[in-house]
C-alpha cells in the first residue's frame, strides 16, 4: 500500500512539473508575439560595416531611435549596398536609382564601396553641383579646354570606377592623402579631410 502510494506521488510531481515546463513555454511565446506586434512597424534608418553590423531601428511613427547590434554573418546581407542608398537617399542625390551599380563596379574593380560616393559628395555635393548635363558628379576631366561629360550616370560611374582603380588604386594611392596629391594636389588638405570625413560617416553610420 505505501509502495503504491510512493508511486502516485511520484507520478504526480513529474505531471506538475511537466505542466509548469508547459505553461512557461506558452507564456514566453505569448511574451514574443506581444513584443512582435509593437516593434512590426519600424523601419530600418541606418547600418554601419566594420567587426559587427549596426542597424539603427525607429518607430515609424515617433522615430525615436534604438541601436540593435547584429554580428554580420548573423544577419545575413551584406550592408554596403544599403549604407550607400541611405547615404545617397538623406542628401537627396540624384544617384540614389545607381547605389547597387555603385557598389558592384566597386567590388569589380577591387576597391571599397565608399570612394565613389565619397569623392561625389566632396567634388559636387553629390552631383547636386556638378557641371551642367555632364553627369560627372567626380570633376575628373574638367580644364580649360572643356569639361568631360557623359550621356547618362550610369556611364558616368562605370567609366569612372575604371579610372579611380587604374590612375590611383592600381599606382598605390589608396588614401585620401594620398589621392589629394595627384587628384587635387593645390589643396591645402581640406579635400582629403572632407573626403575621410564622408567615409567614417558612412562606415560609422553618423548619418
Amino acid at each position: 500500500m505505501f509502495l503504491l502510494m510512493d508511486k502516485l506521488q511520484s507520478m504526480l510531481k513529474r505531471v506538475f512539473f511537466l505542466s509548469g515546463f508547459l505553461i512557461l513555454g506558452i507564456f514566453m511565446c505569448f511574451f514574443e508575439l506581444i513584443v512582435l506586434s509593437k516593434t512590426s512597424n519600424r523601419k530600418v534608418l541606418g547600418v554601419s560595416t566594420k567587426d559587427t553590423v549596426r542597424i539603427f531601428v525607429g518607430n515609424s511613427e515617433t522615430l525615436e531611435n534604438e541601436k540593435i547590434m547584429v554580428k554580420e554573418d548573423v544577419l545575413g546581407v551584406d550592408a554596403r549596398p544599403v549604407i550607400i542608398r541611405r547615404y545617397l537617399e538623406k542628401y537627396k542625390s540624384p544617384l540614389v536609382p545607381y547605389s547597387d551599380l555603385i557598389y558592384q563596379v566597386s567590388k569589380d574593380y577591387g576597391f571599397e564601396y565608399y570612394w565613389i560616393v565619397a569623392i561625389a559628395q566632396q567634388e559636387s555635393n553629390l552631383c547636386k553641383k556638378a557641371p551642367d548635363d555632364s553627369h560627372n558628379c567626380w570633376g575628373y576631366g574638367i580644364h580649360k579646354r572643356g569639361t568631360l561629360k557623359f550621356e547618362n550616370y550610369e556611364l558616368a560611374i562605370r567609366s569612372y570606377a575604371e579610372y579611380l582603380k587604374r590612375e590611383y588604386f592600381d599606382k598605390g594611392l589608396t588614401t585620401p592623402e594620398k589621392i589629394m596629391s595627384k587628384y587635387c594636389p593645390s589643396s591645402n588638405g581640406s579635400w582629403a579631410h572632407g573626403v575621410q570625413q564622408f567615409i567614417d560617416e558612412m562606415e560609422n553610420g553618423t548619418f
